[in-house]
């Protein structure tokens, strides 16, 4: 089985190994972000069979918002190069390997109880909206491929990560995470489509296209987060309508 760390979120606000300097270069020094015990074991299940289905195994994964980006972080450390670097799912474990993304996946977990119903609440709220992203996208003629949008989607909430795990920067006015999300898709190498919408987000471009489509789908989306920037309505006109 997986030696993975079971961690305490509330604990975790006073661990040390969270307590980080914001890099003002790219490197990654970031804690781990958690993963859904239910992800791990089935990919450790499917890992077992005598054929694995990439494609199965990459659903897995996308509907996990920490494996997703746990992966994809190893992606970026592996593959300087960005042209050479594998950004869609199924791809990075063809590249990198099962057994790797496993371990990079489990890293953390997070316990599947109240106390950390926060990120149960973030990760099933990505879900959905990554969804729906991915359905708008398909109607749109091709201009925009459905599987940026989902990972869009998936991501949209990224600046929210570090209050909801409680990473913590020392010295004194550090309280808030300023454009979080932006900091850390450049910091992990993450796709352009999620760079490109952190960026427009937090500048309020309202006409960006992958601005445009998570709005869109995050008012088709039925399960809402509090841990959400969209809901928090940070930009008013792109408060959703709940």
């Amino acid at each position: 089985m997986l030696n993975a760390e079971i961690i305490d979120l509330r604990a975790g606000r006073t661990l040390r190994q969270n307590e980080l300097r914001f890099p003002g270069d790219p490197i990654d020094n970031f804690p781990n972000v958690p993963v859904l015990p239910e992800t791990l074991l089935m990919m450790e299940l499917r890992s077992h069979e005598f054929s694995v289905d990439l494609r199965e195994m990459s659903q897995l994964v996308l509907g996990d918002l920490g494996a997703v980006l746990q992966i994809l972080r190893l992606a970026a450390r592996e593959y300087d190069d960005a042209a050479e670097r594998p950004t869609r799912i199924e791809d990075c474990i063809s590249a990198l390997g099962i057994q790797a993304c496993l371990k990079a996946a489990g890293q953390q977990t997070v316990l599947s109880d109240m106390r950390h119903g926060g990120v149960l609440e973030l990760w099933a709220h990505a879900r959905e909206v990554a969804q729906a992203c991915r359905t708008v996208a398909s109607t749109m003629g091709g201009t925009v491929q459905p599987e940026e949008a989902y990972l869009v989607g998936l991501t949209h909430a990224l600046g929210s990560l570090p209050d909801l795990l409680g990473w913590q920067r020392p010295g004194p006015g550090c309280k808030r995470w300023e454009h979080a999300g932006t900091r850390l898709a450049e910091c992990w190498s993450l796709p352009l489509c999620i760079q490109e919408f952190a960026i427009a987000w937090d500048r309020s471009e309202l006409d960006n296209p992958w601005v445009e489509i998570v709005r869109v789908g995050h008012q088709v989306a039925r399960r809402s987060s509090q841990r959400c920037p969209l809901y928090l309505g940070l930009t008013p006109q792109l408060q959703p309508a709940l």
